[in-house]
């Protein structure tokens, strides 16, 4: 028979919410999947018999990673029937000096990291966060995947070879890119094709994800310009209905696009050698849900 939880084990929950929420959503790559799996964790820590737990800490981030490990698996056909393009439902805040979300993003994870993550495999991805992310023991990691810890070895091995693989060569300061996208913001709203192609490498990608509920590029855009005819079209086609909200998107510096008022789309931006080499454009409305809806 369990115990009912008390004020010590529920402010130790509490506590520790913002790091479960976080492991799953880098596992997951929603907010409502985050959340479930969080309120699943609390069911079950309500559940046991807290006297037995000897780290409430280690037992529910085991019980976070094992729910959001089943919840990714049982999404992987959902995923593979995802029309054109799947990127993680964004974390964006209008004022970085907002706590809100602080403990949250205080370690990687952006939209370009997400990228990445989502072409690992389930259990790739859980260990490789797990070590690099969350700084777990390969003992840890091994009980919770039900693994050996060679086998959790080489599934870290794995998957850092890819993520390194696809990320910038450089670490951009955060300035240095916030600086940049307010130039790109500033040619974007007046439709200066030049200017935005400017700021580009010539083989810039750009990413688009409607989901199948608004239109989208069912293939990834590639060169300076034709992302920057992308931006220069949609201003064409809407003159004067287009404006530009600078942001934080996945703890970086981001845009927010409005179309005569409404959210279109929230943008990340990958920097490498002071150009813009990638665009992340999430415009699926289920995506856009917890993002401020008019300017």
């Amino acid at each position: 028979m369990t115990s009912e939880p008390t004020t010590d084990d529920i402010h130790a929950f509490a506590a520790l919410r913002p790091r479960l929420f976080s492991i799953a959503y880098r596992m997951l790559g929603t907010r409502a999947d985050a959340e479930d799996v969080v309120q699943d964790a609390w069911l079950r820590w309500h559940g046991t018999e807290q006297a037995a737990v000897q780290s409430p800490e280690a037992w529910l981030v085991t019980v976070t990673t094992r729910l959001s490990l089943d919840r990714l698996r049982t999404r992987k056909a959902e995923r593979e029937a995802y029309t054109g393009w799947w990127l993680p439902e964004p974390l964006v805040e209008l004022d970085e000096h907002t706590p809100e979300r602080a403990a949250e993003l205080a370690s990687d994870v952006s939209v370009a990291f997400m990228w990445v993550l989502e072409r690992l495999a389930p259990e790739e991805r859980a260990a490789f966060l797990m070590r690099q992310v969350f700084d777990q023991d390969y003992a840890d990691i091994a009980a919770m995947l039900n693994k050996s810890e060679a086998s959790c070895r080489q599934l870290v091995h794995r998957a850092q070879a890819r993520v390194q693989q696809e990320r910038p060569r450089f670490k951009v300061p955060k300035d240095t890119h916030r600086e940049l996208l307010v130039k790109f913001m500033q040619a974007a709203g007046k439709g200066d094709r030049a200017a935005m192609k400017a700021m580009m490498s010539d083989d810039v990608q750009l990413v688009a994800d409607g989901g199948g509920k608004v239109n989208s590029f069912q293939h990834i855009l590639r060169g300076a310009g034709r992302v920057a005819g992308v931006y220069w079209t949609l201003e064409n086609q809407n003159p004067a209905q287009v404006a530009y909200r600078s942001a934080l998107v996945n703890g970086e510096p981001g845009l927010l696009r409005y179309v005569g008022g409404k959210i279109e789309s929230a943008q990340s931006f990958i920097i490498d050698d002071g150009r813009i080499v990638a665009v992340f454009v999430m415009r699926n409305p289920d995506k856009l849900a917890a993002v401020p809806q008019f300017i």
